[in-house]
């Protein structure tokens, strides 16, 4: 089976990059990417490039080259439904926050309301190939929508998840490691794995393009995820007690990370991980071990999840214990409110924790970053409901010059590793801001030194005195 026009539902984080390279890497493909957001939408169809809703680098020259020749945004669903011959769903599927799993499970409704709407408009076969991360088994729940609403029509159901790290997702889809596709291994299932993988092999070496069965595929994406999240999770253990002993967590991850059995990925010590991903998957892997009775797999791996919060609560608790055990009314500077550099995704950043914790101590926020808006950030808090709209926006601003964020302030917190960070003049801040001035590095990216020859009182994660 020949692809000649693929539909993608939804227009985030995992649609909007993957289709845009497999427009650029496919031009023989009508590649049409369809979102029920307008402004989302609008927002991928404006002139000025700078404006599209998600930030990577590169992704802009991409979406300029296949815009208007093989790539479309639209928010005609049923169009694009109808006219394609594969189409891929990556709506969100974010943690439930209602009933049973609740706090734990995936939420499912948005796929099962996308499934529903491809067997309402579809009039000929598809290939639907579920691109969000989803529980084992979800591929079975669709295919039963999908065969039993009607038309006569017949589906086949691939797993392509997608090992996108945000802020280098365009390199990670022009030369990924891997990309997995699982499907049926009936000769109808067979026929569809090869129309994808014939669709990858545009640009991807046929060796890195691995075919299983869908359950395999959609648990390598959780089991993957729970693996890096562990990681960080296990350096971040290590960085208290670097911190206690006296030791250096760089030192200490450049150390083991040397060994070939370990290597040295994913070994850098941090306010703690962030992203849609990594706790989203493993709360759910811990509700699936739950529900077939593995308690100690469900305890095993929420502890990772508990670990990372432990790490932005300790953070935030030092900052206040610094400050002489209160910091209510002091001014308190944040640079940086995404979760990793080089994107403007805030979700589950570890920023957010930490102003939710100062702001309760009645500190006063402000925060520079410099691709995330101010509406987000503002989104972000009022989504913890943890107190009024009105009164988070009171205790925290949001400027666009760090030297204005910084003025008059009793501390800095780095909490996202942007690189121009690195690059300001600290001599001018500190003599702006009030004495004793106090860094509290959680990224470990600032030369510690060099601050303390200036005059500041630093904290660098993972470092002992």
């Amino acid at each position: 089976m020949t692809i000649k026009s693929i539909c993608c539902i939804g227009a985030g984080y995992v649609g909007g990059p993957t289709m845009a390279v497999v427009a650029q890497k496919c031009p023989h493909i009508k590649v049409t990417i369809v979102d029920i957001n307008a402004s989302r939408i609008a927002a991928w169809n404006d002139k000025d490039l700078s404006k599209l809703p998600v930030f990577e680098p590169g992704l802009d020259k991409i979406v300029e080259e296949a815009r208007g020749r093989n790539l479309f945004f639209s928010t005609d669903i049923d169009k694009a439904i109808d006219e394609a011959d594969m189409i891929f769903m990556s709506v969100n599927t974010p943690t439930k926050t209602y009933g049973k799993g609740k706090g734990m499970a995936a939420d499912l409704k948005y796929i099962e309301l996308c499934a529903r709407q491809i067997a309402r408009v579809s009039k000929q076969d598809k290939i639907v190939v579920e691109k969000s991360t989803l529980p084992v088994r979800t591929a079975s729940a669709i295919k039963n929508i999908l065969e039993h609403t009607g038309n006569g029509v017949k589906f086949q159901i691939l797993s392509n998840p997608e090992f996108l790290a945000e802020g280098t997702a365009v390199e990670d889809l022009l030369a990924p490691d891997r990309v997995l596709i699982g499907g049926d291994t009936t000769e109808e299932g067979e026929k569809a794995i090869q129309a994808l993988v014939d669709v990858y092999a545009n640009w991807v070496p046929k060796d890195r393009i691995l075919t299983t069965n869908v359950w395999s595929s959609e648990l390598s994406k959780l089991t993957a995820n729970a693996f890096l999240a562990q990681r960080v999770s296990s350096i971040n253990a290590m960085s208290q007690l670097c911190e206690k002993s006296g030791a250096d967590v760089n030192e200490v991850s450049k150390a083991i990370g040397m060994d070939s059995r370990i290597g040295n990925k994913f070994l850098k010590a941090s306010v703690g991980f962030g992203g849609s991903c990594f706790q989203k998957d493993i709360l759910n892997l811990v509700y699936i071990a739950k529900t077939y009775g593995l308690d100690e797999v469900a305890d095993y791996w929420e502890q990772v999840i508990i670990m990372n919060d432990h790490q932005k609560q300790r953070f935030s608790d030092n900052i206040v214990s610094t400050l002489y055990n209160t910091v209510s009314g002091k001014k308190i500077t944040f640079f940086g409110w995404a979760f990793k550099k080089d994107t403007n995704d805030t979700r589950e950043s570890a920023a957010i924790k930490v102003a939710d914790n100062l702001l309760s101590e009645q500190a006063c926020i402000e925060v520079y970053d410099p691709k995330v808006t101010e509406e987000r950030m503002y989104a972000d808090l009022e989504y913890l409901n943890t107190r009024s709209d009105e009164e988070n926006r009171t205790l925290l601003k949001v400027q666009n010059d760090p030297y204005k964020a910084s003025k008059d302030s009793h501390a800095i917190a780095v909490l996202t590793e942007w690189d121009e960070f690195k690059t300001y003049d600290w001599q001018r801040i500190y003599d702006n801001m009030n004495k004793p001035a106090f860094v509290f590095d959680g990224r470990g990216i600032l030369d510690v030194k060099a601050l303390e020859k200036i005059g500041f009182v630093c904290y660098k994660i993972g470092t002992g005195s």
